[in-house]
């Protein structure tokens, strides 16, 4: 198994690779915003399947086509359904009605009013916290939200995530990319190492492709929407 990293090993991992002792408070001050900028980046770049969540807790309100859903919930929602019949709240025991997105142009111009009503077809997102929906729903149906969440970050009080014990590697290179900006080795000065944020960047990337390649494997995504690695001896390619 991978050998991953705590909070406690990360720091000290970055401390040595940076040359600074790890109590040095500019160091501190550095590091969460280090973490920061590596695990955002890895997240927005690696499609992670367990970042993956749903939720029954919001319904939908006679007549009104708007579902509200609360700050941090959804990085990025990917699928609606709605649940029926009317007062089923476990989609397990009734029948999921997947929405299809559309755009706002559409709901307006098909469903723009409360008299065209029905079980909802479509949505559109509106804003990060709103959806809506056409028709206007003639029930308060309960509603199966799917998305993506952002985990919370690696700290002295959330000492593992699923990055810093699978990946950590990666964050370790990520990381340093930011850490070069803290050790002034992002100018061309002569006294400064201008290659240092490259390198870690180069690395980082290479990383990556792998990172993400993995991850398709998971899904189903990889080549010819199979688990598999693409090949490069097998001819012809397998139908």
């Amino acid at each position: 198994m991978t050998t991953g990293l705590t909070y406690s090993t990360f720091k000290t991992q970055i401390a040595t690779m940076a040359v600074v002792a790890e109590d040095d408070p500019a160091f501190l001050t550095t590091l969460p915003m280090a973490i920061t900028y590596a695990e955002n980046r890895i997240y927005r770049e690696v499609d992670f399947l367990f970042t993956s969540i749903s939720t029954t807790s919001y319904s939908l309100t006679t007549g009104s086509r708007i579902i509200a859903v609360p700050s941090g919930t959804f990085v990025v929602p990917e699928q609606i359904n709605v649940i029926t019949p009317v007062g089923t709240t476990n989609p397990n025991l009734g029948t999921r009605n997947p929405l299809l997105p559309t755009t706002k142009e559409f709901l307006d111009a098909v469903y723009g009013n409360a008299s065209k009503t029905g079980v909802p077809k479509y949505f559109v997102p509106f804003d990060d916290y709103t959806f809506l929906v056409g028709p206007y729903p003639d029930a308060a149906y309960t509603v199966e939200l799917v998305g993506t969440y952002r985990p919370d970050s690696l700290s002295d009080t959330n000492t593992t995530t699923f990055i810093s014990l699978y990946m950590p590697e990666l964050m370790v290179m990520a990381s340093m990319v930011y850490i070069s900006a803290y050790q002034r080795n992002f100018s061309s000065a002569a006294s400064n190492d201008p290659q240092m944020p490259v390198n870690y960047e180069s690395q980082y990337q290479t990383l990556l492709r792998s990172a993400v390649s993995e991850e398709n494997r998971k899904k189903f995504e990889a080549a010819a929407w199979s688990s598999q690695s693409a090949s490069t001896t097998a001819t012809p390619t397998r139908g």
